[in-house]
């Protein structure tokens, strides 16, 4: 079953991994629209949220911001896959409020950011993976690549993936979760192999920010701002 986007756009975060940035990135480009575009007003969704975090993070660093309205149209209590959580609480994941929260949120925004939950291979029901769903939905996605020993491969397999079931992959953004991924940025997450292999665009590196600075909307801004966010052809370039 495939759905008819709404105008809005939106920008779907996945990962090569839990871990790996996508909390940050997603912070990171809210903090960038809300600092150059104030005007605009922004959807944020996390697509479904187990356990605790996520949800509370982006009340903390946006709940003050009337222009940003945030969304969580699945929660359960288990730290968990969905399905897993869910069925601890005697429940099925049921994907028609997050369709219809996503929805909204792009029929009144003009611009959405959707944080997904692990990789594009995690499950979201017992049926359907994330990637699945960005596929289903159309929803551009970009993957976050937490540089470390092995993330070319995580990256080519989850491109691979993306490709089989059709999301419309924009490009990488490297992540840099620990000191150390900085320093071995060249070894370990090679840009130029990257690109070569995947044919796809790296638009940048997220620095490994410190946990003050992860709270500081300007700092987050900043790490927004060296992105080559022009590739996505949205004007937040």
């Amino acid at each position: 079953m495939t759905f008819a986007p709404p105008q809005a756009p939106a920008l779907l975060i996945a990962g090569t991994d839990t871990g790996v940035g996508k909390t940050v990135l997603t912070s990171a480009l809210a903090a960038y629209r809300r600092r150059f575009f104030p005007a605009q007003s922004l959807g944020l969704m996390k697509l479904t949220q187990t356990g605790v975090g996520d949800r509370e993070w982006y009340q903390d660093l946006f709940g003050a911001d009337s222009q940003v309205e945030l969304a969580t149209p699945l929660q359960f209590s288990a730290p968990l896959a969905p399905p897993l959580a869910a069925r601890q609480e005697g429940k099925r994941v049921d994907l028609a409020p997050v369709w219809q929260g996503l929805t909204a949120l792009r029929n009144k925004h003009p611009f959405v950011l959707v944080e997904g939950l692990g990789s594009l291979g995690s499950p979201v029901t017992e049926e359907l993976t994330l990637g699945d769903l960005a596929g289903l939905w159309r929803l551009e996605t970009v993957l976050v690549v937490g540089v470390k020993l092995g993330c070319l491969g995580q990256a080519l397999a989850q491109t691979a993936l993306a490709r089989q079931v059709q999301v419309n992959l924009r490009g990488f953004v490297l992540s840099c979760a620990e000191p150390e991924s900085q320093e071995r940025l060249e070894d370990w997450a090679n840009i130029p192999l990257l690109e070569t292999m995947s044919q796809l665009p790296v638009l940048g590196v997220v620095p490994y920010l410190k946990k003050k600075e992860r709270q500081d909307l300007n700092a987050l801004a900043r790490a927004a701002a060296h992105l080559d966010l022009e590739k996505l052809g949205w004007g937040i370039g």
